[in-house]
């Protein structure tokens, strides 16, 4: 790929700024929330591929075409196998913007091309790296679902859905969910972990998650290289539980101004935001992309209110909030400032109505936000 000039990187940085500021919405624009204009629901597609995986969890939209890779197209991982043992599935469907629905990968435990600890359960950490590399979190499970089988791992796939490496170690250990921030030879991916201690606390909370930050360098023709570790938030309520499996930091959401090759960028003004579960809140870690240090839990941007149990999270462009319930179908728009502005309820099914429902979601300044709901095992739209 072309090499940027210092000029053109100053000039991409700004493009992306005031890019963040102008296609935050429409409904931004005129002062209202983002959630205020958008008042419906359309499903695009069952989740469900041939083997009959259910229980879809990350999503990930793809923003460039390359190899089986479309843009515009929504990547979602199933949880779940055709028995509906949690920690169990093993696909990654496509879902075209018209409903096509198509399998991008069916993982082989037996046949990665390394080490995942205890086998193959894909999470709600699910991204797409610009070079067209796929990577998704495994938590996997044994026994029909009931006993965790090990710690899991990152799994790297190519643009054709292909496994090409593993990424394992003391440092991943339930990987539950991630975001990326995604350069032109470098991405940094922000990982939450919920089994340390988890299990052997057998359903009492243990203060023990983390969120950890993977430096990979990255191209176009290589696969990826991890070049470090560094734990950067620890601390989070994490728990078994009976219904969710575990229950622990979930959601992340990067705010960052401009591309990581963009010399004159402000690093230290990018903000990580995690979704503690268990503790009802939204919390902030500063600094997220070059620290090698904990913050801890972070501190806390917004708690309780319209918040019950977030799960997933994203960050628009223009740095709102937005992120689903896990104990009510409902997902909560919150300010930079950390002000719940507005809520909408995505499904209203079950008592209460939507729990337990709702994990990956991205939003598109174009077309709404795409979310999943395991109730109905769907990719939807709310427009």
């Amino acid at each position: 790929m072309k090499a940027f000039t210092q000029e053109t990187r100053q000039l991409a940085c700004a493009l992306m700024i005031v890019s963040g500021l102008l296609s935050a919405s429409p409904a931004l624009a005129g002062g209202k929330p983002i959630l205020a204009s958008l008042n419906s629901i359309t499903t695009l597609a069952s989740t469900v591929p041939a083997n009959g995986d259910v229980n879809p969890y990350g999503v990930a939209q793809v923003r460039r075409t390359t190899g089986n890779l479309r843009a515009g197209h929504i990547l979602v991982s199933n949880f779940n196998d055709s028995g509906n043992f949690q920690g169990t599935g093993s696909t990654i469907v496509d879902v075209a913007p018209d409903g096509n629905v198509s399998l991008f990968a069916a993982i082989d435990a037996a046949a990665l091309p390394g080490d995942c600890p205890g086998g193959v359960g894909l999470t709600t950490a699910l991204v797409v790296l610009e070079q067209g590399w796929v990577i998704v979190g495994s938590l996997p499970t044994a026994a029909q679902g009931t006993v965790f089988s090990g710690a899991g791992c990152l799994i790297v796939l190519d643009s054709l859905g292909r496994p090409v490496e593993t990424l394992h170690g003391s440092l991943i250990n339930g990987p539950w969910d991630m975001t990326v921030f995604d350069g032109e030879q470098e991405a940094k991916l922000f990982v939450t972990n919920v089994l340390d201690g988890t299990a052997a606390a057998a359903g009492q909370v243990v203060n023990r998650g983390t969120v950890i930050r993977l430096d990979l360098k990255v191209s176009g023709y290589a696969k990826p290289v991890l070049e470090s570790i560094s734990v950067i938030a620890s601390g989070f309520p994490q728990r078994t539980d009976p219904a969710a499996l575990v229950i622990g930091p979930t959601g992340v959401g990067l705010r960052a101004s401009c591309a990581s090759d963009a010399d004159d960028c402000d690093r230290d003004g990018a903000l990580l935001y995690v979704a503690d579960t268990l503790s009802n809140r939204i919390a902030v870690i500063d600094h997220p992309l070059g620290r090698t240090t904990s913050a801890g839990i972070g501190r806390t941007l917004s708690a309780g209110g319209s918040l019950n149990g977030p799960l997933g999270l994203t960050v628009t462009p223009g740095g709102e909030l937005l992120t689903v319930n896990g104990g009510d179908g409902f997902i909560t728009e919150i300010t930079p400032g950390g002000a719940q502005v507005a809520k909408t309820l995505l499904d209203d099914t079950g008592s209460p109505p939507g729990a337990g429902a709702l994990f990956g979601l991205a939003f598109d300044p174009a077309h709404g936000v795409y979310f999943v709901d395991d109730a109905s095992n769907t990719l939807n739209l709310l427009h």
